[in-house]
């Protein structure tokens, strides 16, 4: 795995380094084709926080996105707090992909109404490829827009949506719905359920 490691307001030493790059690596045994991860260590500012270091992952492969951002006393614990989350969500699409190749295996499940159920259906995990970096602090009149982001997107089932949205731990997901062929937003909504916001024709 091709693992490329970052910092900012933290010493990125040797030690830190190699420790982040072995642990990171193995976690490609969890699910085959994970073959990037991006790692980025920074400190937060706010005095009352007694967990500082900030150890934020994104593994990626054949179209898999998985994020972890964990906060901890030190990088080298905040890394290991980042590796036990990602097992857990590795594991999780692995066991979503396994059942979407085995349907008979959910035969007899109760199923709930479509919306409500999306967190837990079935679904190939979001085929989303970032394209460019992040941009910080624009501003405009009257309103300031603290982060800019630029995507590619793939057309993809409201179902893929919320699977990409729940390993990324994000609370709302904006893709190309491949049945309507509009843009369309899944959300967590306050109920604990999932909404979807669909493009008007």
């Amino acid at each position: 795995m091709d693992v490329s490691v970052s910092s900012r307001n933290i010493e990125l030493t040797e030690a830190l380094r190699d420790v982040t790059t072995d642990k990171i690596s193995r976690l490609g045994r969890f699910l085959d084709g994970m073959d990037r991860a991006e790692v980025h260590f920074f400190e937060e500012r706010n005095p009352r926080i007694s967990d500082k270091d900030v150890c934020e992952v994104t593994m990626e492969g054949h179209g898999h996105h998985v994020r972890a951002k964990v906060a901890a006393g030190d990088p080298f614990a905040a890394v290991d707090a980042a590796v036990n989350k990602l097992e857990h969500q590795l594991h999780k699409l692995k066991t979503k992909l396994v059942g979407r190749s085995h349907p008979r295996r959910s035969a007899g499940r109760t199923t709930e109404p479509a919306m409500a159920d999306l967190a837990v259906l079935d679904g190939a995990a979001a085929r989303v490829t970032m394209a460019g970096e992040d941009h910080d602090e624009l501003a405009t009149d009257g309103v300031r827009i603290v982060k800019s982001k630029r995507f590619t997107m793939k057309p993809m089932t409201p179902e893929e949506a919320v699977l990409q949205m729940e390993l990324l731990g994000h609370s709302f997901y904006f893709f190309s719905n491949a049945e309507t062929g509009r843009a369309a937003v899944v959300y967590h909504r306050s109920a604990g359920d999932v909404g979807l916001i669909d493009e008007a024709s």
